[in-house]
Formats: structure tokens, sequence, C-alpha cells
């Protein structure tokens, strides 16, 4: 293997090899019949650490002998001879320094970004950092630029990244990652060249796609006994098409091109790359496809010269490829999730690819329903675990004080209390949520809970409360402070939440591997708090939740090894029976380049950093490689996704013209069997899918015994029995009531609520002086009322402009009704007998007048349109059953008296007054009616129809959903139904 050699020694790997476990049989080959130490002499380089473990994993299995000595590419500095070189800075405390720079420059550019990206600008700037180290890149190439032609935003960010010269002069005693990485390389090469090594040292599996890795490879290379072995090479690509890949702007996405680059950093040609002895591809039909089908855009004119010459591959080639276009997200991933079901059942090592992490969650999910959990390289992100959620929560806590959502948010999650007092907290919790959602303000405070305490003896709530008052109440600090200070106090309340009322209770929150992961997390947050300047609550918590959501937690505990969830760069080291390489749209696979908000395309070219195209060509090479890597492969893509069409990705686009493009050569036929594949596996989809019709439901009028139903009801609830009856059932015979919001809205409800004190004070308080009765004074009521009733700054502004656009229009009006009579009770109640029936009508009124004669005047305050007179004799007879209760018991301490009339008071935009019909309506003919309405409800054979006559036909209901309405519509009969207990 180590032979001399006038050119470098460069292996090249075939596409779909499996790498790791071709480069140990190669091994043992080569050193099989030496001595054992031969092989431990070797110094075997691997480019991540997933790949050192798959290689070590294949060793173990046999037979015993001494290893090599395996570590990573970016370990390389760890040796004694380098002790010059110093430690590097760790990459966040790098990021804190940048925050103080990006966050002058968001004052001066404002535009650039929103401050809640301040981490995330911090975090672009030191990756622009480490890939101008690791490229060789120095400031002055970046002043060097030519921003002539650019836009006069490039030229002030390309002044703004002067600041990066500091920090590149100050690399020598605190480097960068990168910068430490090159330095070492860069002093490995000077070193080997004077001195190479006595041992053989192979470089295995990297690209070569970062500057200082391909110095590395270049210098191995270059060594007696170096070998570079490149993955997925393909020898099928004429030299011709190798030269025209000489220029980034044009060659960045494909997938060879950084073994082009490297063979132009060695000054040679792809002819000295020999093949990994003993390694064959899958199949060299499918190879010679796929390099064909992904020629670099200026030669793709070779389909037509070279096309024919795959006639005999065509056939091999895609025999083994199922080609599937789902309709949608959901079903692509139920057709794979289905695959992989079948995999397991015939005892096969499956692999789903894919960059798409909602892809890859969806497919998870539809395994769960056989039980199978998937082995999932990528984990979850951090702040997506139950720790990051629970640390995220807290943070919030110090720049506001929580309202009542977020109260309740953080008090039910099960990190909170998390101690053996768990269930009363919970008991608790629930009995405060009801509080709160029937009484409670928006945003709770600690008169709050004294109001939720009174009254109450359990033995554990005086407890509860005082570590609640303690850790929810009190924290917020949004002003600008120390980081240290910050994340102390964060880290301090956190962990009191967790514990719960007892201080010595066990601490949960770092338990299991999210708790540890979110442990170091923080832990490093904090140890590198004192680099970053002082910064606001809302800065910290951007801050935090950026920190958090780069680190992942991978739990493989309970997951099927047989099926294998990965990302793109773990399917570079891993082997299977089957791949599934799914997602393949555009702006998925491959993804669409980040922004970068530093250097644009042409900026980054001049300065010989790395083109946005980049990931696109490590992308396209993991696809090459992974759809050669197994005899049978899918690829899959949903035609849609959730709101738009998707467009097949670039490689898939290619393969399928390029197929359609030979038809004599069979091309369209592989194809169409491609797609006839991929089909069967939708049919077998949509038939686990099928349902059995089951009859919709019945438009309900359900039956109960007469002795449960209603004895009681309101004025205002007799207009919901004539038009809803099933409400009326469901509320007061099934006792089920619409759940209040949790976070109270300033709805129509609170504004004739709060309208109606408005009145009520302004009309009492005027009474003996009706002089002051003025729009003045109504209006300076209403700010008053408003102010202690409404928390919310802009509906105050909204009602108090609607009151001010009617103020005129209701001081006039009321001079009017001042003058017919004196307004006398409030808000009073009345109750009355409906002879012989077992039932009482109730009614509160909102204002009654009295004239001279004795006589009353009854009105009420409307804050939407008032009920014409036509609507009041048919459904809407508040008013009038009012005027019949006043007559027949009276309001309050008022005795029965005649009613001179009844009115309705809109408040609305156009404000008017509707009187009651009681000339046509009169109060005998009203209670005759109600009566008569009354009894056929206490008739056993009546029932509550569902919708009997809405307002409108899409108005909606409480109880819709209980009524299960939309399964049938309001021109469908009843269907009667006896319920309950008879």
């Amino acid at each position: 293997m180590f032979e001399p050699l006038d050119t470098p020694r460069v292996f090249g790997m075939p596409l779909g090899a499996d790498f790791p476990r071709e480069l140990v049989r190669g091994l043992l080959a080569a050193y099989d019949g030496q001595p054992p130490e031969a092989l431990a002499r070797v110094h075997l380089i691997v480019n991540t650490r997933r790949m050192a473990r798959r290689i070590r994993a294949l060793f173990d299995q046999g037979p015993a002998l001494l290893l090599p000595r395996i570590s990573l590419v970016t370990d390389f500095g760890e040796t004694l001879g380098l002790a010059h070189i110093p430690e590097p800075m760790p990459p966040l405390r790098r990021r804190l320094e940048l925050i103080t720079v990006v966050s002058a420059l968001l004052e001066q550019e404002p535009d650039l970004a929103p401050r809640a990206a301040l981490y995330d600008l911090s975090d672009s700037l030191a990756r622009l950092m480490d890939e101008m180290h690791g490229e060789g890149v120095v400031p002055e190439d970046i002043t060097a630029i030519d921003t002539g032609d650019q836009s006069g935003h490039w030229a002030r960010i390309k002044t703004f990244l002067g600041i990066l010269s500091p920090y590149f002069e100050a690399s020598g005693d605190a480097p960068d990652v990168e910068t430490r990485q090159r330095l070492v390389i860069e002093t490995y090469a000077r070193l080997w060249q004077d001195q190479p090594p006595d041992h053989p040292i192979i470089l295995a599996g990297s690209t070569g796609s970062r500057g200082a890795t391909r110095l590395l490879m270049k210098t191995v290379a270059q060594l007696p006994q170096g070998a570079v072995v490149l993955p997925g090479f393909d020898v099928d690509q004429p030299d011709h098409v190798w030269a025209r890949l000489d220029d980034p702007r044009n060659s960045e996405d494909h997938p060879q091109f950084r073994f082009a680059q490297l063979l132009s950093d060695l000054d040679t040609t792809p002819s000295i790359i020999r093949p990994w002895p003993g390694t064959a591809p899958v199949s060299p039909e499918r190879n010679r496809l796929m390099s064909l089908a992904l020629r670099p855009a200026p030669v793709t004119d070779e389909w037509l010269s070279h096309g024919p010459s795959l006639a005999g591959d065509i056939g091999p080639a895609t025999e083994g490829i199922t080609l599937l276009s789902a309709p949608s997200a959901r079903m692509e991933a139920l057709c794979i999730a289905m695959r992989l079901r079948e995999a397991v059942e015939h005892g096969q090592t499956a692999a789903l690819i894919t960059p798409d992490r909602t892809l890859t969650r969806r497919v998870a999910s539809a395994l769960d329903r056989w039980g199978i959990r998937p082995d999932d390289s990528a984990g979850v992100p951090l702040h997506h675990s139950a720790p990051g959620r629970f640390l995220r929560h807290v943070a919030e806590m110090l720049n506001a004080p929580l309202d009542a959502a977020q109260l309740l948010t953080l008090l039910k999650h099960p990190l909170t209390n998390a101690g053996d007092a768990r269930g009363m907290h919970l008991r608790l919790t629930r009995e405060l949520e009801l509080y709160l959602r029937r009484d409670g303000p928006p945003e709770p405070d600690l008169e709050t809970l004294d109001a939720f305490a009174a009254g109450s003896d359990d033995p554990y709530l005086d407890t509860w409360l005082t570590w609640l008052r303690a850790c929810f109440f009190g924290n917020a600090a949004p002003e600008a402070r120390p980081l240290t200070a910050i994340v102390d106090s964060h880290i301090t309340l956190a962990e009191a939440i967790s514990r719960g009322p007892d201080a010595n209770a066990p601490l949960h929150l770092w338990d299991e591997d999210a708790g540890i992961e979110a442990e170091k997390c923080v832990s490093n947050l904090a140890e590198n708090a004192q680099y970053a300047q002082a910064m606001q609550a809302i800065d910290y918590i951007n801050l935090f939740h950026a920190v958090l959501s780069r680190e992942v937690v991978r739990n493989q505990t309970g997951t099927d090894p047989r099926v294998l969830i990965w990302g793109t760069l773990e399917a570079r080291v891993q082997g299977a029976d089957l791949m599934i390489l799914a997602g393949l749209n555009e702006g998925t696979w491959p993804e669409i380049p980040p922004r970068d908000p530093w250097l644009n395309r042409d900026m980054r070219c001049q300065a010989g950093l790395l083109l946005p195209e980049r990931n696109i060509g490590l992308s396209a090479h993991d696809f090459q490689q992974a759809a050669t890597a197994t005899p049978e492969v899918w690829i899959t893509r949903s035609v849609r996704s959730d709101d738009a069409q998707t467009v097949p990705s670039r490689w898939l686009n290619r393969l399928t013209n390029l197929l359609k493009g030979l038809p004599e050569e069979g091309g369209t036929d592989a194809l169409a069997a491609m797609t006839s594949r991929g089909n069967d596996a939708l049919a077998r989809a949509e038939a686990l899918e099928a349902v059995t019709p089951t009859p919709s439901a019945r438009r309900p009028a359900p039956i109960p015994p007469v002795h449960t139903r209603p004895k009681e009801l309101s004025v205002t609830r007799i207009e919901k029995l004539i038009r809803d009856p099933y409400a009326i059932y469901a509320d007061k015979i099934l006792r089920l009531r619409p759940l209040d919001p949790l976070m109270k809205l300033p709805d129509a409800r609170l504004r004739g609520e709060v309208l109606h004190d408005v009145l009520e004070h302004v009309i009492k308080a005027t009474l003996d002086d009706p002089d002051s009765l003025t729009p003045a004074y109504l209006t300076q009521e209403t700010v008053s009322v408003l102010a202690k009733s409404v928390p919310w700054g802009e509906a105050r502004a909204l009602w108090l402009a609607r009151i001010a656009r009617i103020a005129d229009w209701f001081i006039e009006t009321e001079a009017g009704r001042r003058a017919l009579a004196r307004p006398t009770a409030f808000e009073q109640m009345a109750r009355a007998q409906v002879e012989p029936l077992d039932f009482t009508l109730t009614a509160k009124a909102d204002r009654i007048d009295i004239d001279t004669g004795g006589r009353l005047h009854i009105y009420d305050y409307k804050t939407g349109a008032p009920p014409s007179p036509k609507s009041q004799k048919a459904f809407e007879k508040q008013l009038l059953l009012e005027a019949a209760l006043a007559e027949r018991a009276g309001f309050g301490e008022l005795s029965p008296s005649p009613v001179e009339r009844a009115v309705f008071i809109g408040l609305t935009g156009e404000p008017k007054q509707v009187p009651a019909p009681l000339e046509e309506a009169p109060t005998g003919r009203t209670w005759a009616e109600l009566k008569d309405l009354i009894t056929r409800y206490m008739d056993p054979g009546q029932g509550y129809l569902s919708r009997r006559a809405m307002k409108t036909k899409d108005m909606p209901g409480d109880y819709d959903q209980l009524a299960r309405f939309g399964e049938w519509d309001i021109t469908d009969e009843a269907d009667p139904e006896k319920v309950g207990i008879w």
C-alpha cells in the first residue's frame, strides 16, 4: 500500500460503497500476514466521531488483533509536541464577546435585523470568522473587496467588518477552534516536510470541503507513508468533465467538486486516484447512470451523445429503485412508515435519509401505531425537550409579570414541583385555573392569590401559596444587568420552582438525558457570561433560546436498531439493506442556502471564502452516495406541501429527464416501472387509510324525563329556548357550561357590563342636578370606570371613543326620558310563578323610571343592535316579559304596577331607541304565550331540538359540537330520542 510513488497517494472508494466497512476490510487485507504490531502502527484519521465509532465496532467484530490508532481531524492537535499552540477559546465565549459590537451595529443599522436576532447575528459573525481562519482569509482580504457595483448597504457592512482585525491579532493568545485547527495543520505540514513520520498515516472519509482539512489531506497524500481515501469518488466521470470543475462560481454545487479542488491543490489529475483495493460498487450500472445524470450544467448536452451508451445499464440500474410522488407530506410519511414496517417483518435493516425533520417526526408518529420506535440519529432539539421548555418559561418571568396563561403553563409543566407533593400541587393548580377563568384578571397578582385563598381550609394551600408568591411574582427585572447576574437568578429561580415548596426536596430538573444536556448548556453559559455585555431581560430571553436551540438531546433507549433515521451527514458512514431518500423537493433537499447578513455571493468569491452553493454540492454528493448504496432504494417526495405546490429536487429532475430522453434505450420504460412501484405503495397506504363509512349523526332532539327539566329560566333564556332548545337542555339539564377563556378578552359581554356601570353611575349622580348631565360629564365618568374595569389600553381607547360619539345623542334623549318619568330602580330583580305550572320566570331590569301617574317606564341598554318590534314579538321577548313581570310581581321593592312603555336603548354607532310593541303584544297575551311555551316543554313527548330557529343559519352555538352540527343541517328532520332514566 505504501510503495514509493512519484505522485500523491490518493485512493478513491466507489460511489455507494459502505465506506467504513470497506476501509476496515481493505486494511485487514493489506496487513494480512504481517506482524501484529504493523497494523497498530497505523494512524487512521477520520472526519467524524460517528465514523470512528463505526470503524471501531467493525474491528471489534474480530478477529482479535492490535488496532490502529483512530483519531479525528479535529483532535489532530492534541499532542505534547504542539504545547506552544494555546488551547482554543470556547465558541460561546467568542459569540458573547461579539454581541457587544453587533448590538452597536443594530443601533446604527436597525433595518439589518430585529434585536431578537442579536445572538443569531453574533453566531453568524463568529462562523464567518471561523470560515476565514479555516480558508486562510485575513481581514485585509475583506478590506480589498470591490463594492463599487454593490449597494451602499454592502459597503457599510464591509466597513463594519473592520472590527474583525483585533480578533485576528489576538488569535495567537486565544485562538478560535478553526484558527487553532489551521495552526496545527500548518505546523504539521512544515514539520512533516522536513521530518516525515515513520509510521503510516491514513486520512479517510473527508471530502475536503473546508480549507484547513483540504490542506491536511494535501499534506498527508504527499507523505512517504501517507494516504488519503476519498468517499464516493466518481470513476465514471470523464477527464474533460473534471477539467470543467475549475471555477467555484459554476461548479460549487456539483457532487465531485471538492475532489476536483483537492486535485488542483495537488497539481495533478484524476488519473492518479487509485481504487481502494478489493472494493467494487454495489451497482456499476447505477453509478454510471447517476454520473451522467449529475453532469455539470455546462456539459449537460452530453446526455445526447453519452446517453445511448447506457442502453445496457438502464434496466439493471433502475430495477431496485422505487419513485414515489405522494399527494401530500402526510401520505409520503405513511408510505415510508409502511415500507419500514415491512422491512422489520423481513428482518431487513432500513434507513430513512432526509434533512426534513418535520417529515421524520411524521414517519415516527406513523410507526408508533405498530409499536416501532425508530433510532433517530438527529435527536430532539434541546429547546423542545422538557427541561428546555421549562427553562425558557422561567426565563420569561425575568422580563415581565406572568399573565394567566403563562402562569398556568409553568405550573402544569411536569418539572414544576416535581417531588412527592406533585399530586397536591396539580389539584391546587386546577382549582386556581378554574378561579382565574371565572373571576381572575388577565394578569394575576398577589391580591388575586389572596382572593383565591379566601374561604379555603386546604391544609397544603398556605405552604403552596407562600412558594407561589416567592417564585412566580416579583421576579421581573427588565432593566440591563450583567449577564452573570441574570444567569444566576434564572437558574436559582428554575431550581426553586422545580423543587417546589420543600427546599429540601430532590431536584429532578437535571435528570435523564435531556436534563444532563440542559445542565451542560446552562453551565457553559454561566462560565462564559462574564465575557458578555450587560443586557436587558428581553435580550437575554432571545439569547437563551438561541443557545438552547443549537444543542440536541439523543436518547436511543428502547429504539429498534433495524429502523434508522439519519440526516445526510450520518448516512455517509452507515450501511443498511434498504435506503429511503425522502423529501426530494427543492428547498428541502437540497436546502435553500441560508441568507448571509455579512457578505453576498460576489463578495465571498472575491475574498476567497466558500460560496453559498457549497452545502448544495455536499448534499448532491450525499444524494449520489445514498442512491447507489444498496440494491433497493426508495426516492420519495410530496407533490404538495402544507400550503403550496412543490418543485422536485434538481437531482430527481435530472434523473427523470435523462430517462425520459432515452426511450429507445429503455429509459421511459424504466421510469414507468419506478413510478409504478411508487404508485403501488401509495395504493397500499390508501387502502390502510380507508375507513368504512359510518352514518352521520342525526339532528338531535333529546327528550329528558319531565322531572329533570328546568323549573326556572330568566327572560333572556326564553329566547334561547325558542331559538335553540338544545342549548337549554345542555345547560340546564346536562349542566354543561362553556369554559370561560383563561385570558379574558374585551368582548361584547364585558363591554355591556362596563356600559351599564357607566350609565347607572351617571344617572344616579345627576338625579337631583339635571344640569350636570352633560356629554363632558358622561365622558369623564366613562374614563373612571374604564380605568377600574378594563385592563386593556387599546380596548379602553376604543370604548371611550365609542361613548364619545354617542354622548351628545344620549344626553339629548335622556332629557326626553327625564321629562316623562324619574329614574327610580336600577338592576332590580323580579320573579313570578307561571300558574299552574311548576315553573318560575326571573328577570333583572337595567333601569325602571316611574312617572307622576305611577306607571312604569322600563329601559334596557344594548351595546349591539336592538331587536326590531317584529323580532320581539316572535323571539326576543325580553322587554315584553319584563313588562309582564312588572305588572304581576314587581321589581325589587317596587310593587306591581302598570307599564306605560318598555324601550331598548341601542348604543351602537348609529344609536336609536326601539320600543317594545306593548300595544300589539300586551302583557296578558305575552304571559299566555309563555305559559303555552312552558306547557309544551313540560309535555313528556316534547324534545329539545337543536338549532330550531337561529337568527342566521351560520350563527355559532355554544353546544354545536355536542350536537354534532355539520353532520346534519337545519333542513334535516329531527331525531326525537328519550334520554335519561324514566
